[in-house]
């Protein structure tokens, strides 16, 4: 070998060029046959498999019985702190945990918080008892028909509707029913066709939705108690009705022709109003002028019986004093706006001077001058 040819020795030879510092030396100082018990010499590096077995030395040391004994109180221990793990559990604020023993559930429910149950003897089932949301239909454009119902005058609508509800009986929600989840699902499809079925496609459209939700929450609420279910029912929403996208734009043009009727109605309406308006005020008008007219005519009627009572009453106490006195206040009446002629008996036709005529033009005139 070429290390062979060196001062007779190894790579690690005693040779004089030699590192290991003596004859059959290692590369650590120590001979190729020295007992395996400690570090190397010479600072070198401590033997990996002497330390392992000073370690499993002091391991029986401080175990009792030695090492077969610690590992079978490791092993309890392992097995202590397993079941303590499976045995305590918690149950958050929005959730309930009903305990089983024996498969069978207990009368108590576990309120949130840290418990304990005996594991594997008993277990335990965690409800969640905040309101949940379920939904049910497909959405507008979907290519699936699980939403798609009959209403009552034979149209086909797609219909989109969720179900609040909320766990009030842990225990019934969970060992009443085999799935209560699909049992509502199932139950609320049928509530909805159920109610749809009765109805106009109008009502789902936009005219009665509110009452229709509201008739479909009865329905699922009174099926579920039935059951047995533990569920109440808060809402159910309907998000969305439509028509299935082959009809589609046929029910958007009769949506649009209803909603011009509508309009037109409304202003037909309001043309209704106005006139009616119109004519309200017209009339009350009329029987404003006819009451006054009424108070007026009746007010002279007073007025001229008072005065003939008045009259009366002087023509008693005086008759031919008040007859000439009549006979005079008419003649000035009948007279006052005609041309007057007098005619005597014996001279005829007597001349007349106009002095009220006179006196009328003098105070014309002078107005005239004052303006």
């Amino acid at each position: 070998m070429p290390w062979s040819n060196q001062n007779g020795g190894g790579p690690w030879g005693g040779g004089s060029g030699g590192g290991g510092g003596g004859n059959n030396q290692g590369p650590w100082g120590q001979g190729p046959n020295r007992p395996r018990g400690g570090g190397g010499g010479n600072g070198g590096p401590p033997d990996l498999e002497d330390i392992i077995r000073r370690s499993q030395d002091r391991l029986k040391g401080v175990m009792p019985g030695g090492f077969n004994g610690g590992a079978v109180v490791i092993l309890l221990l392992v097995v202590v702190a397993f079941l303590a793990f499976q045995s305590i559990y918690t149950v958050q604020p929005d959730e309930r945990g009903v305990e089983l023993r024996f498969g069978r559930p207990k009368d108590e429910i576990s309120m949130p918080g840290l418990h304990f149950h005996f594991w594997p003897l008993e277990s335990v089932e965690i409800v969640k008892v905040t309101e949940q949301q379920q939904n049910i239909g497909a959405s507008r454009g979907s290519s699936t028909n699980a939403g798609w119902m009959l209403t009552g005058d034979q149209n086909i609508v797609n219909v989109e509707f969720s179900v609040l509800f909320t766990v009030t009986d842990p225990k019934a929600y969970l060992f009443n029913l085999e799935s209560p989840a699909s049992t509502l699902q199932q139950v609320s499809e049928s509530a909805m066709r159920e109610v749809v079925g009765r109805r106009p496609a109008q009502d789902i459209f936009r005219d009665n939705r509110e009452g229709m939700s509201t008739e479909v929450r009865n329905i699922i609420q009174g099926t579920m108690d039935t059951y047995g279910s533990g569920i109440t029912i808060n809402a159910v929403p309907i998000e969305d009705a439509a028509p299935p996208r082959e009809v589609a734009d046929a029910f958007e043009e009769v949506q649009r022709a209803e909603q011009d009727q509508d309009r037109f109605v409304e202003e037909a309406n309001q043309y209704s109003n106005q006139k009616l308006g119109q004519a309200r005020g017209q009339a009350a008008q009329i029987r404003e002028e006819a009451s006054a007219y009424k108070d007026r005519v009746v007010n002279e009627a007073n007025g001229e019986a008072q005065r003939f009572v008045s009259i009366y009453n002087e023509y008693a106490n005086a008759p031919e004093v008040t007859r000439r006195r009549i006979f005079l206040e008419t003649m000035e009446a009948v007279l006052k706006n005609s041309n007057k002629v007098i005619l005597d008996d014996k001279q005829g036709v007597v001349p007349y001077l106009p002095l009220n005529e006179i006196n009328k033009m003098q105070g014309n005139t002078q107005q005239g001058a004052k303006k």
